[in-house]
């Protein structure tokens, strides 16, 4: 009971200065507890939509995927006959059936070509009108659609592009273009996540979609009372045979939700990842605090040992503050982790996924996750602090504050620090120089953590050399306080040592990325450079295949000396070696691709791979499977016939694009695989004739200004496409490295904070001898600018180690060119500076206003 008066004293004795530690597990608690919030109300909104959208029995084609994704090769949806509807209505237990049709392959178009599709990355789904959608949405405005003219949509999508009555829609999909007026608006009765849904008449949509009436891609099924899902499901199979697909509601619902946890689990532990870096920053805050609290409060501890204390109480005593910081934050913490996801779902729904708080799902484990995590980081950060405390003896009682460094725990470290540094440079050195990229990620893995770990324990060391250094460069200059900011930083090594680790590993890890983003965008810039010899791409951003309207409209653009289709079919090969391989890629593509793309050969020319019954194949492969000039493969297109292809070219893998690809032509495809079964093209390519650049690119953008789902640029735009990609995907990891950055922020202010504290009778007695106001907060502010640019100095260097080993592993993919982002690194450098400086604002202030009197003649 004593020991936790004491703590409680201590505790509230100190809060001001334990605030700062306190704020870091909030943030690094929310940021856990948001997430998960965030993540499980996503997945009770798909729940919720999938089990009302299912109907109790689902029949589809066989070739459709479980979750009735209707993505193709063609841009058709896979179809059954008409006549399913009747059989599936004849099995015991059917209440009704009714036979739906509709795709995900298509894009919408109002009057003005502009794209409906939701930006979110939502699908757009047009499907015909039928009784089970029915049941989800709710007609606000006109009437479902029942002539093919008419159109119906959803009201999200009206509102967002202020769709309204008699306004005029297109479809367009791979049989064509299809225009109707909007003659009804559907409001959904469960949360929307963003989809854009289009609704038309039945016959319309079959012939829209499909290019054919009479067929369908489901029959939904309705089960009579008293008969179970699982039992009607197998009625329907015995009734049907073979060659469907049937699904009960929940395995539908459980095939969609799989597909949506499978991204969810990737954003789920990427930001949990996140917040990790967080705690783990947030550790040497803490440890920095109590450090600083037992040193001064060494008397006080010496006094309570010289009356009785044992070490296990001193201890405990620590623990228990370290308890009860750990419980405030993370309690405080949840409840902010909870308005953190409501904050994400407000933040989708600007972004067009809509998300209601009435989802809002916060299950137990969330909280207690988010204290046991407080708590525990905690009180594990402050053992060593209270340990060090334990050791404090009754004879400290009579020196002055401040307990005396171990040098030979020091010494130890530092033995430590260079043993784990050397380790982790050799791990880098070994990954750097492997022939395979699989072989020296666990190599780079393992450098990564045992230099980041290395660079902790040596911190005080490093310290000690780097802040005379920026010292001498930075500091001198000011003269006397200068000095002095800079014996200050030098004072307590082991403190600035931890203070600028915390921030070394954000920063760590922003300029290893920022190698590795500059280096995949240059390597990718040269390869481009080197081998494309061709004007425009043309392709869809959103994955969608070019349709054959688009590239007849391509064709037909005035100034283009040639046009390149290019599209990719599976197969099973069976190789000279007798190995089978199912589902493999091949890419069909003009003749003229030989041209458009230059690509090394080891054997061969890649041109004769397109002349008829012939392919190449890449150097890997050739060697795997005893592969040269002139073997025969045999490819079973999927869909198609078998054919036995000669090998006229083997190409070089010392390259980037098209990586691996194996090449026949389109015309050797089509003769073996249905015209109504073709896969359409991936990309198209363009070249202009001679002169004519500026105007066939024009050109191409007016042809194509009615599909805007494509997109058409030359050379240029697709350096700066990939280059705005990469950096979009950093920005986004930046950011999340922001709070790691912020928590070690709070470290330098409530090392600081602490620092003056500590100090307050040298800097009484600095006034006194005549230290303005003015120099006293320039010597703090300098001081605070020096450890941030010592963690900042740690953690580029550190970073860029990293990123350049990491470009060598992905120079084996053919990732060759090692780009450094210098203004990048500067600014970060320098942005260091300003944190520093914005640090020192609040102790600067505080000491600054220190009554001279009362701070000499404290103890």
């Amino acid at each position: 009971m004593t020991v936790l008066k004491t703590s409680m004293r201590n505790f509230f004795a100190h809060k001001g200065r334990m605030a700062l530690s306190a704020v870091a597990v909030l943030l690094s608690v929310a940021f856990v507890c948001g997430t998960l919030v965030f993540t499980d109300t996503m997945n009770t909104t798909f729940d919720k939509l999938f089990a009302a959208t299912s109907s109790d029995v689902t029949v589809s084609a066989k070739g459709a995927s479980d979750s009735g994704e209707t993505t193709s090769d063609n841009g058709r949806p896979p179809v059954i006959p008409g006549a399913v509807v009747g059989k599936v209505q004849g099995a015991q237990g059917v209440k009704s059936a009714e036979g739906t049709v509709f795709s995900t392959s298509v894009t919408v178009v109002d009057a003005k070509k502009d794209s409906l599709s939701p930006s979110s990355g939502a699908p757009t789904i047009v499907g015909s009108w039928n009784g089970n959608d029915a049941r989800t949405m709710k007609i606000t405005q006109g009437a479902a659609p029942k002539t093919s003219d008419q159109v119906m949509v959803d009201a999200d999508t009206a509102d967002k592009h202020h769709l309204k009555m008699g306004d005029e829609l297109s479809v367009i999909s791979a049989v064509g273009t299809h225009t109707a007026k909007i003659s009804g608006i559907a409001d959904f009765q469960v949360t929307n996540p963003g989809a854009a849904i289009f609704y038309l008449d039945t016959k319309t949509a079959q012939q829209t979609l499909v290019g054919r009436t009479g067929v369908f891609t489901n029959v939904n099924v309705t089960a009579a009372s008293g008969t179970t899902d699982p039992q009607l499901k197998k009625n329907v199979q015995s009734a049907l045979g073979t060659g469907y697909k049937v699904q009960t509601a929940k395995e539908t619902a459980d095939a969609n939700q799989k597909n949506v946890a499978s991204f969810m689990n990737v954003m789920k532990y990427a930001m949990l990842g996140f917040a990790g870096i967080a705690f783990l920053v947030g550790i040497f805050l803490i440890i920095n605090t109590f450090s600083m609290l037992v040193a001064q409060r060494t008397r006080e501890i010496g006094l309570m040992r010289a009356i009785g204390s044992s070490r296990k109480q001193v201890n405990r005593s620590v623990l228990v503050e370290a308890l009860l910081l750990g419980l405030f934050g993370s309690v405080l913490g949840v409840g902010a982790g909870v308005g953190l996801a409501v904050g994400l779902m407000k933040l989708m729904g600007s972004m067009g996924m809509h998300l209601s708080t009435a989802d809002l799902t916060v299950a137990w484990t969330t909280p207690v996750v988010g204290l046991l995590l407080g708590v525990v980081v905690t009180v594990l950060a402050a053992y060593l602090p209270a340990r060090r405390a334990g050791k404090v003896s009754p004879m400290a009682a009579l020196r002055d504050a401040g307990a005396p460094a171990d040098a030979r725990a020091g010494r130890i470290r530092a033995l430590v620090g260079v043993a784990l540094t050397g380790a982790g440079g050799y791990s880098l050195y070994v990954a750097s120089n492997v022939d395979k990229a699989t072989d020296g990620s666990l190599w780079l893995g393992l450098g990564v953590v045992l230099s980041l770990i290395g660079f902790v324990v040596i911190g005080p060391l490093l310290a000690s050399a780097v802040v005379r250094v920026l010292g001498a460069v930075l500091l001198r200059a000011f003269g006397p306080v200068g000095r002095m900011a800079e014996r200050n930083a030098l004072r307590n090594p082991r403190r600035t040592g931890a203070t600028g680790a915390a921030l070394m590993i954000g920063l760590a890890l922003v300029a290893c990325l920022s190698v590795v983003g500059s280096s995949m965008v240059a390597s990718a810039t040269d390869q481009l450079d080197k081998t494309v010899g061709t004007d425009f791409i043309i392709q869809s951003d959103k994955g969608q295949l070019v349709t054959p309207q688009a590239v007849k409209a391509v064709k037909s653009t005035p100034g283009l000396s040639r046009v390149t289709e290019y599209r990719t079919a599976k197969a099973d090969y069976t190789t000279p070696d007798g190995k089978t391989l199912k589902d493999t890629d091949i890419t069909a593509a003009d003749p003229t691709y030989a041209t458009d793309l230059r690509v090394k050969t080891v054997a061969g020319k890649l041109k004769d791979a397109y002349l008829p019954d012939s392919m190449s194949v890449h150097e890997k492969f050739a060697k795997a499977h005893g592969v040269h000039l002139g073997s025969k493969i045999r490819i079973a297109f999927k869909d198609g016939a078998a054919a036995n292809l000669t090998v006229r070219a083997i190409t070089s893998n010392d390259g980037l694009i098209d990586a691996g690809s194996k090449y026949t032509s389109i015309a050797t495809l089509a003769k073996y695989v249905p015209a109504d079964k073709m896969p359409l093209d991936q990309l198209v390519f363009a070249t202009a004739k001679d002169g004519q650049q500026d105007v066939a690119y024009k050109s191409l953008k007016s042809a194509l200004h009615a599909y805007p789902q494509y997109e058409v640029r030359d050379q240029t735009d697709y350096k700066q496409a990939l280059k705005d990609q990469i950096g979009q995907l950093l920005n986004m990891i930046y950011g999340l490295l922001a709070l790691a950055i912020v928590v070690a922020i709070l470290g330098v202010v409530n090392t600081l904070a602490l620092s003056v504290v500590e100090r307050t009778r040298e800097i009484g007695l600095m006034r006194a001898i005549g230290l303005s106001r003015r120099q006293l907060r320039r010597m703090i502010r300098m001081e605070s600018v020096v450890i941030a640019l010592f963690g900042a100095l740690l953690g580029l260097g550190l970073g860029m180690g990293w990123g350049a080993t990491a470009q060598k592993l992905l120079a084996l993919e053919g990732l060759k060119v090692l780009e450094i982002p210098w203004p990048t690194l500067i600014a970060v450098f320098l942005g260091s500076a300003f944190v520093g400086l914005f640090a020192a604002l609040i102790p600067a202030f505080r000491a600054g206003r220190m009554n001279v009197l009362n701070a000499i003649a404290t103890e």
